[in-house]
């Protein structure tokens, strides 16, 4: 597993040159426009793992690596663990970028760069977790097509919802409750989820034939 982990992590890394553009970018809209952008180191990370995932499908990677043991279950793992190795790197240099931009314009809020980063990171890992299933399925390329039609589906729905009238009242002590607790159980939230996309794409993996 750990050679896997390794194989995408050089993926990644034969990307190093944009990825740092991107992040020069982001310092550089940062530090000129009052706007937060911590949104956008989090979504790389999701077009640098679905990069990952085309690599393999175009190399055949996956139907050699099921040959080993047990390596149907460990593709699925050292995707997510690699995932998540992506992700953290990513929040940890968005936070010390951002203090450090912070410190010199002197308006430093540390609660809300923390919400903002964790916010991006949950949102992320909201969006792979549906993904992930999908791609040990059907692919990288009609996975996307289902991430494009479940985004206008929610939007639809949302929309419907605004459109009709609908209130929806959430009640004081649930409100309170994720005021006082939102570190805690927002990154609960995506280990959650995380883990159960996890068994799932496994289960679907598992029963995939090449």
């Amino acid at each position: 597993m750990l050679g896997l982990i390794k194989k995408d992590l050089l993926m990644v890394k034969s990307n190093l040159k944009m990825i740092c553009i991107i992040f020069a970018v982001y310092l550089f809209m940062t530090y000129n426009d009052n706007t937060n952008f911590a949104f956008l180191p989090s979504f790389i990370s999701i077009v640098i793992m679905m990069s990952t995932f085309s690599y393999d499908e175009f190399n055949k990677t996956n139907a050699y690596t099921t040959t080993w043991p047990n390596g149907k279950s460990n593709t699925v793992k050292s995707k997510y663990i690699t995932t998540i190795v992506i992700m953290l790197v990513s929040m940890i240099i968005t936070i010390l970028c951002s203090i450090c931009i912070s410190m010199i314009k002197n308006n430093l809020n540390m609660e809300e760069l923390l919400s903002t980063s964790i916010g991006c990171i949950i949102a992320v890992s909201l969006i792979q977790a549906i993904l992930y299933p999908f791609i040990f399925k059907f692919g990288v390329e009609k996975s996307r097509i289902a991430l494009f039609a479940f985004s206008f589906l929610f939007v639809g729905v949302i929309t419907l919802l605004s459109k009709s009238g609908i209130a929806f009242d959430i009640p004081e002590s649930i409100l309170s409750l994720l005021d006082n607790y939102w570190m805690i159980i927002f990154p609960l939230s995506a280990i959650i989820l995380t883990s159960i996309s996890y068994k799932i794409s496994e289960i679907v993996y598992l029963k995939k034939e090449f």
